[in-house]
C-alpha cells in the first residue's frame, strides 16, 4: 500500500470515528461525556489536515459518508464505552498502517496518532472496567 492510499484509508476511518462520536457521547455523563467531545475534535483535527494535505498533494479525497454502521447498538453507559474503545482502536489501525508507507513527517504525523488512539483506548478501557487496560501491539488489526 502507497502513502496516498493508506491516507486515505486513514481519512475514510477518521469519518467513521467523527460519526460514532455522536451516539457515543449521548449516552455518557459529565466527565466521560467531555472525554467524548474531545476525543470527537481530535478525529476531526486530524480529518481536516488529511483533507488539506491529501488535495494539496494532488491526491483523491475519499469522500464522506451520510451514515455508518455501529457494531452494536448503542443504549446505554457500557454499550458507549464499549463502542468508544473499538473506535479508537480501529482507527488506530489504519493510522498504524501508514507508518510503513510513510516517511518523515508524514510518519511522525502517523505515529503521534497511532499513540494518541491507544492511549485514548486505554483511558475508554478503564472507565468501562475493560480488562486488560492495554494491548500489547496498539493499531494491531485482530
Amino acid at each position: 500500500m502507497n502513502a496516498e492510499s493508506a491516507l486515505a484509508a486513514a481519512l475514510t476511518a477518521e469519518y467513521a470515528a467523527i460519526w460514532a462520536y455522536g451516539p457515543i457521547g449521548v449516552r455518557l455523563a459529565e466527565a466521560e461525556r467531555k472525554a467524548a467531545v474531545e476525543a470527537e475534535a481530535a478525529h476531526r483535527a486530524r480529518r481536516d489536515a488529511l483533507v488539506v494535505q491529501l488535495s494539496t498533494g494532488g491526491g483523491t479525497v475519499p469522500p464522506d459518508r451520510p451514515g455508518y454502521a455501529l457494531p452494536f447498538p448503542v443504549t446505554d453507559r457500557a454499550s458507549a464505552l464499549r463502542l468508544a474503545v473499538q473506535v479508537e482502536e480501529r482507527t488506530a489501525v489504519f493510522w498504524r498502517a501508514v507508518l510503513p508507507a510513510s516517511a518523515g513527517a508524514e510518519r511522525d504525523r502517523a505515529l503521534t496518532a497511532l499513540i494518541d488512539y491507544a492511549v485514548r483506548a486505554t483511558r475508554w478501557r478503564r472507565s468501562a472496567g475493560i480488562a486488560p487496560l492495554t494491548v500489547a501491539f496498539p493499531g494491531r488489526p485482530s
